[in-house]
């Protein structure tokens, strides 16, 4: 296939529709970057992600295919982001639930098993409650909303026309690029949206950092420090589509879980709750869907932050070679 410079059109601007339009921009295309809402990332469910960019413990619940494509995520955020922080991830237990660690450790690869003198040398407050936990080197975590902010102000540096208030397809581009999740069930039916409710506290007395999964029978968790005293609390995953403000019951389990991790979590500011409806496909897996001049990055579910460079790196890469990757890309529209 020739390459050759495209004028294309990304319609939705969260995080996979930012790296997409980064990614081309900086291939040589000319792109525009539309957005149904008047302000950035107001009805997207980016900010509301805990941006855990976190390959090896995603293997306890998703398939080998998010820790292949995720680990080149965080090579490509490193390559362009520099608020990564990059010192890796913890699970851990409640003495009297180990045997959920065990668990996870076998359904994991790359975990190294931490004594509490190997605990208490890389985060202090967590080892004399837990004595031990898995640490997952190399995996990483941004403060979303920083990030986003990045990524358009980068697009917009690369020439990316960017267009808010505006929900129609725009005239005259060679390509259309739909990255609008949840809202483009209209052409994927079978996309469903995924509820999950996080709390931000502000906590500058709790020194933990680094993301941490708290393993529970009742109430799992996981805490991403975003700098400056700030922590996401999250999070659900409730099939339900709807928006909304977080439950009382969610919140419960939010705090409850989040003062077993450090009783200090007590005294900490709550400053927002907030839910984000993940689009996924009935098997989880992302999809980039070529359709006649039109192709669709969908299905992301939890995944956005992390493979959302990778869905724009290997879109750049088919429109220049024609490469399509297997576990990605879905020629039959019937599986949509």
């Amino acid at each position: 296939m020739t390459h050759r410079p495209r004028k294309i059109a990304i319609r939705g601007a969260g995080v996979t529709g930012l790296w997409q339009a980064l990614t081309l921009a900086r291939r040589g295309h000319q792109v525009i970057l539309t957005e149904r809402s008047a302000e950035p990332f107001v009805d997207a469910c980016s900010p509301y992600a805990g941006a855990m960019l976190a390959p090896r413990c995603e293997e306890e619940s998703a398939e080998a295919v998010i820790r292949e494509r995720g680990e080149r995520g965080i090579a490509l955020w490193q390559e362009t982001y520099p608020g990564l922080v990059a010192n890796g991830s913890l699970v851990v237990a409640p003495p009297r639930d180990r045997s959920l660690l065990d668990r996870f450790a076998r359904m994991t690869k790359g975990g190294e098993r931490l004594d509490a003198g190997a605990l208490e040398s890389i985060e202090p407050g967590l080892a004399p409650r837990f004595g031990t936990a898995l640490y997952y080197a190399g995996e990483a975590h941004l403060n979303p909303n920083a990030a986003l902010a990045f990524l358009l102000g980068e697009a917009q540096k690369a020439g990316v026309a960017c267009q808010f208030a505006m929900a129609d397809i725009p005239q005259g581009a060679d390509l259309v690029i739909d990255c609008r999740g949840l809202a483009a069930q209209d052409a994927l039916p079978t996309l469903r949206g995924v509820r999950g409710e996080r709390i931000v506290v502000r906590a500058p007395e709790i020194a933990i950092q680094r993301p941490v999964r708290l393993l529970h029978p009742r109430f799992p968790l996981y805490l991403v420090p975003w700098g400056d005293g700030l922590f996401m609390v999250g999070a659900t995953a409730i099939e339900r589509e709807d928006g909304g403000p977080v439950t009382l019951r969610s919140a419960l389990e939010l705090l409850s879980a989040a003062y077993v991790l450090d009783p200090a979590f007590g005294e900490a500011e709550i400053l927002a709750l907030g839910a984000g409806v993940r689009p996924a496909f009935p098997d989880n897996r992302p999809r980039i869907i070529p359709a006649n001049g039109y192709i669709y990055v969908n299905g992301l579910y939890r995944h956005g932050f992390l493979l959302a460079p990778v869905m724009a790196e290997l879109v750049a890469d088919y429109l220049e070679t024609g490469a399509t990757d297997p576990e990605v890309f879905v020629a039959d529209p019937a599986q949509r």
